[in-house]
């Protein structure tokens, strides 16, 4: 495959703006919540893939770090993996799997059994269970911990080590055995593998014409989703929603551009964000155009911990431009954005931290995070329990049950800035 054809798939594939001159893709914002691992297919690498991303990383890195020649011929690899070592936790070399796995979720897909896992107490946890899911359907909730997958135990295990044993066998089920609160023996499930469509926007109608609006992820498709949500609560009101609940908690990120046009929706004008790198084409700053979909009704956003990069830059644009008010507790700080780089055929890819972003009032928040107006500390809510909440629906199973019982005292508290209660 030549060149100009890999170009063309890769913009065909992912929807970003592609530089022709660079060969860079649109910038990206992922978060991860583990440490940055060095990845076994780096030790594989031809000389001629090592002086291309030597290149690549002397060129466009948002750090300049001191490579030991100009001409990159003389890296052996230790040396090299001294300097892909110094990288920060959000730059990584992809190999062709990685890469078309990154494809999918930046389209709002995945092939995989619909789980979303942290490391909490040297444990590998499911936080979240996706409800159109393979992992839903087998009856896995969020709480549980995963002891062993195939009957290989991954007590002490990283999220890595977890995800390669599932995403590396050749088996359609996956068999998992669970640890879950309140069960005094194990549970064992079989969860088969399928492409899954992610919701990235789910929504409810609060009281009193107001909406509640849950983004999970920022992908290629949540600019519509929201606007069709927020059309779907409208017309059902038959006038413009009276206020707005925008709950980002537990969104880990997604894309540059899909953050800016959704904070772009709300703004009627001022700053987004901004971007500074080394190269000259990193130094961007994104600005509002005329016209919010609210017409200035109130917004509340809803923040915690786990609220990452693109989540972050909605919840700081719309905060900084006095547009929301911002409730829940400091957000996870990731404030640096990657570039999705082309290497050889296409077929793999770098991906490399190339710019570091700023809130419209110029603040960094890498590491530190947003402060929210009103801070409420509580535990992490599934989407699961939000939708009870919020319904406020008679519980019918056990899981049910108990997300009735918890109370969303953020949410309770946007409620009360929104006049619902």
């Amino acid at each position: 495959m030549d060149k100009k054809s890999t170009e063309a798939k890769w913009f065909k594939n992912t929807g970003f703006t592609l530089n022709l001159s660079l060969y860079l893709l649109a910038l990206l914002i992922f978060i991860s919540f583990s440490a940055n691992v060095f990845s076994s297919s780096i030790k594989e690498l031809k000389s001629q893939q090592i002086t291309e991303i030597l290149f690549n990383i002397h060129t466009y890195y948002v750090e300049d770090l001191a490579l030991q020649n100009t001409t990159h011929t003389s890296y052996n690899n230790q040396q090299f993996a001294h300097l892909y070592a110094q990288l920060d936790p959000y730059s990584k070399y992809l190999d062709e799997h990685e890469l078309n796995t990154l494809f999918d979720n930046t389209n709002g897909r995945y092939t995989g059994l619909g789980i979303e896992v942290k490391q909490i107490n040297n444990s590998v946890t499911i936080v979240n269970v996706v409800s159109n899911s393979p992992a839903k359907s087998a009856g896995v909730m969020a709480g549980d911990i995963i002891i062993s997958v195939n009957n290989q135990t991954t007590q002490n295990s990283t999220v890595e080590h977890v995800a390669q044993l599932i995403t590396a066998s050749k088996l359609s089920n996956i068999s998992l055995t669970i640890k879950r609160d309140n069960q005094p023996q194990p549970l064992n499930f079989n969860v088969s593998r399928r492409k899954i469509k992610l919701e990235s926007v789910t929504s409810q109608r609060l009281d009193l014409g107001s909406g509640y609006l849950a983004i999970n992820s920022f992908s290629n498709h949540t600019l519509h989703e929201v606007a069709l949500q927020i059309a779907a609560m409208q017309n059902h009101f038959g006038d413009p929603l009276k206020g707005l609940v925008i709950d980002l908690r537990d969104n880990p990120g997604g894309t540059l551009r899909s953050a800016v046009a959704v904070s772009d929706l709300f703004l009627q004008n001022g700053t987004i964000v901004t971007t500074k790198g080394r190269y000259n084409e990193a130094n961007k700053a994104f600005y509002a155009k005329h016209g919010d979909i609210l017409k200035g009704a109130p917004i509340v956003v809803l923040i915690n911990e786990n609220s990452a990069s693109a989540a972050e830059i909605l919840a700081a644009a719309l905060k900084d431009n006095n547009r929301a008010k911002v409730v829940g507790s400091q957000s996870f700080g990731k404030g640096s954005v990657q570039s999705l780089i082309p290497l050889g055929d296409g077929s793999t890819a770098l991906k490399l931290t190339t710019a570091k972003y700023f809130t419209p009032l110029g603040k960094s928040i890498e590491g530190v995070g947003i402060t929210p107006d009103v801070a409420i500390n509580q535990t992490t809510l599934s989407q699961s329990d939000k939708a009870v909440i919020i319904k406020n629906q008679q519980a019918k199973s056990k899981q049910t049950q108990l997300a009735s019982k918890v109370t969303d005292l953020q949410l309770a508290k946007a409620k009360q800035l929104l006049n619902l209660q």
